[in-house]
Parts: structure tokens; C-alpha cells; sequence
């Protein structure tokens, strides 16, 4: 019966441990070139400690439990220096060797697209993406990456406060955003998907919810996406839209935020023009629909504590649902 009790919670147990394998933000289930070649070192590692292990746990048994003559072996001089000297020199130089040739030392890989460069600028609490297209146009986004699938994307990383991180565990190792420095990450994504990151370097106040989504997508996609992407905001048709546009404008927000094809043009804040089309809002902290602006506008200290947005509490319930409606069409 004991047996019996026993066999579900340890299955369940192992579920659990095996539903972190994979996920949007999982390491162990990579999509990405770099992220391939730091899996492959990572299970070396696994691999060679648990070996290591194994042997020295033998080794310790037969020194307590085995009999003397078991004993003396294991006090010999040329094996304490073979196992104790030579061994972990050869091995851990073999293994640096090999994560040097794995990693390519953070190199770029060949076959690197020129055409298409993406800048990401951390702030506190949230992520400016701007591309650069083969046209040179300058096209700014926020709080989310857009990748082609099969083609490697430069993406240079910088801060425009204090130190961040960008990692994104399914693509590609961390990165360190450090403020008037430009550090140059790869990222060649085999299949779409979508992938969460981090800031992985602690910068203060809510930066456990300075999160993002990269988005992977078929090449033809991806260009219909970005073609959109440079487009103005499109123009509300109903009046409650109208209405939001109006409160948007005579409130402030355009100090801000820039909405391309109005007047805002703040820089303070994230790009508005296409926000609707987001997979999220305020960093990955909530979903993206006009329920979730609203909670956003009105109570996001409580949601998202010291961002620099303050809670405007200003508008009745009439006019915030105007102006929710407003952002999240558009796109």
C-alpha cells in the first residue's frame, strides 16, 4: 500500500521536473544556433560531473568499506598523482578547449545578414527595439523582438541607464547592456516560435518584470510585418476610438509616447504606433487587449511598481474605456 501511495506523487514529481525541459524560456529546449552550441556544452558538462562524480563516490566507498588491500591501491603515490594532478588538468583543459570550439568565443557566424540590424536599448523598466532596415529606415517598436526564421540578425545591445541584461534562454546566451557601450549579439533562429527573455543583470525596482518576446517568423511574414511596421497609425473609424484618440492627445500621453502620424512624438516612453499588434504589454507583464490597457492607465504602479509611468486615475470609467480602445486598435 505504502508502494502504491508513493507511486503518483513521485510521478508527479517527475512531470513537473520534465514540464521544465521545454516552454517558451526554457534553456534546455533551444531554437536558436548559439542557444544549439550551448546546449550541446552544457550536456558535456552534465555528462562529465556526473561521471566524475560517480567514480569519486566508488572511489570513497572502497576506501571506507573495501579491505586493506583495496586501501593500499588507493594510496598509491602515481594514482594520487594521476587522479589528483594530471586527470583534472587534462580533462577541464580539454573541456575549456572544447567550449572555446563549441561557443566560437561569442563570434559571429558567417552568412551574417547586412541588411537588417536591430538596436535594443535597455531602460528602466522596459526595452526599446528599433530596426534598420535595407533601406535605411529607422523603424522603433518596444518591448518585443521580430525575427525572420533561417536568416542571422545582428542585434546590437546597449543601455541608456544602468546595466542590463538581455537573455533570451531558447535563442542564445546573456548578454550584458551596459550604458555607452554597444555589445553585438547573433541571432539565427531555425524555426518559428515564439521565445521569452529577461533581464538577467538586477537593475533596480521591478526588474523582475522586465521581460520581452522574440517572435520568430517565416521570411515572407516577416517582411509583410515590417512593411506594416512603417506605416502611420492607421485612422480610428468609431467614435468611441475617435473619442480615445481626443483624451490621448488633451491628456498628455504625447509627451510621452509617439504615435507616427499624430502629433505625439514624446520619447520618454515606448513607441505607440503599431501597440495593438503586440504580444503583450508593459514588458510581457499583461496581455494585450483593451481591458488590459485600462488596468494599465489607471493602476499600473500597483501592477508594475516605481515604473515611470504614474497611475492616472483621472478619467471616468467612460473615458478610459475610450481611450483603451483607442490604443489597442492600433495596428
Amino acid at each position: 500500500m505504502k508502494r502504491g501511495r508513493l507511486r503518483w506523487p513521485v510521478a508527479g514529481a517527475l512531470l513537473l521536473l520534465a514540464s521544465g525541459c521545454a516552454g517558451v524560456q526554457s534553456a534546455l529546449d533551444p531554437t536558436g544556433a548559439e542557444a544549439g552550441r550551448i546546449h550541446i556544452l552544457s550536456w558535456a558538462l552534465i555528462l562529465f560531473c556526473t561521471a566524475v562524480f560517480i567514480i569519486t563516490a566508488v572511489i570513497a566507498a572502497l576506501a571506507l568499506f573495501a579491505d586493506e588491500r583495496w586501501r593500499r591501491r588507493l594510496g598509491n603515490e602515481k594514482l594520487i598523482i594521476g587522479g589528483g594532478l594530471i586527470f583534472p588538468a587534462v580533462t577541464l583543459t580539454a573541456l575549456l578547449v572544447y567550449g572555446i570550439l563549441v561557443l566560437g568565443m561569442g563570434g559571429n557566424p558567417a552568412g551574417t545578414s547586412d541588411g537588417l540590424r536591430i538596436s535594443v536599448i535597455g531602460e528602466r523598466w522596459w526595452w526599446r527595439v528599433v530596426y534598420h532596415d535595407d533601406n535605411g529606415r529607422r523603424i522603433e517598436s518596444a518591448n518585443e523582438l521580430r525575427l525572420p526564421v533561417g536568416r542571422p540578425v545582428r542585434i546590437d545591445l546597449t543601455s541608456a541607464d544602468v546595466i542590463h541584461s538581455f537573455w533570451v534562454p531558447k535563442l542564445a546566451g546573456k548578454l550584458d547592456m551596459i550604458p555607452g557601450r554597444v555589445n553585438t549579439l547573433t541571432l539565427d533562429i531555425h524555426q518559428p516560435g515564439i521565445s521569452r527573455g529577461q533581464c538577467a543583470e538586477y537593475c533596480g525596482g521591478p526588474h523582475a518584470l522586465m521581460s520581452f518576446f522574440v517572435i520568430a517568423m517565416p521570411e515572407e511574414e516577416f517582411a509583410t510585418w515590417l512593411a506594416n511596421e512603417t506605416e502611420q497609425a492607421s485612422e480610428p473609424t468609431e467614435d468611441s476610438n475617435i473619442k480615445g484618440r481626443e483624451l490621448f492627445m488633451a491628456s498628455g500621453c504625447g509627451a510621452c509616447h509617439a504615435v507616427r502620424g499624430t502629433h505625439a512624438s514624446g520619447t520618454i516612453g515606448p513607441d505607440l504606433t503599431h501597440v495593438g499588434s503586440r504580444h503583450s504589454l508593459a514588458a510581457a507583464t499583461l496581455p494585450n487587449n483593451a481591458q488590459a490597457f485600462a488596468r494599465w492607465i489607471r493602476d499600473g504602479q500597483h501592477i508594475k511598481p516605481e515604473n515611470p509611468m504614474p497611475a492616472y486615475r483621472i478619467f471616468t470609467d467612460e473615458e478610459l474605456a475610450s481611450l483603451s480602445s483607442y490604443l489597442a486598435q492600433l495596428r
